[in-house]
């Protein structure tokens, strides 16, 4: 009989914790909105950069693929054809102004791919 009042006690104990976890929490400050856009357009930055790094070094693989290839006298397939690789250059904020929506960084073209040389 203790255990049924302890199981029963412990669930309302969980129901009442799991309501006060739900609660509504206040609306951002502009402040905390203004460090959360900047944050997210350095992230899109760092992705670009991470993105303009692969293409560099894919071009870069190729290319010894390519010449490694010629020099032992192999034919190889031509390389597709691909976009070059898009510096995204330093990473530029400019806030917007107030109750304009945020945007990111601007978007750069798709690194290439492996095969460009």
């Amino acid at each position: 009989m203790a255990s049924f009042r302890f199981a029963r006690f412990g669930l309302i104990l969980t129901a009442a914790l799991c309501t006060a976890a739900l609660a509504k929490l206040p609306p951002l400050s502009d402040e905390a909105k203004a460090k959360a856009a900047e944050a997210a357009a350095k992230t899109a930055w760092s992705d670009k950069v991470a993105a303009f790094q692969l293409c560099k070094s894919q071009d870069k693989v190729a290319s010894t693929y390519y010449a490694d290839m010629k020099k032992e006298g192999k034919e190889a397939k031509s390389p597709a054809p691909t976009p070059p690789c898009v510096d995204p250059g330093p990473f530029v904020y400019t806030p917007a102004a107030a109750g304009a929506p945020v945007a990111a960084a601007p978007a750069s073209a798709p690194a290439s791919a492996p095969g460009k040389s």
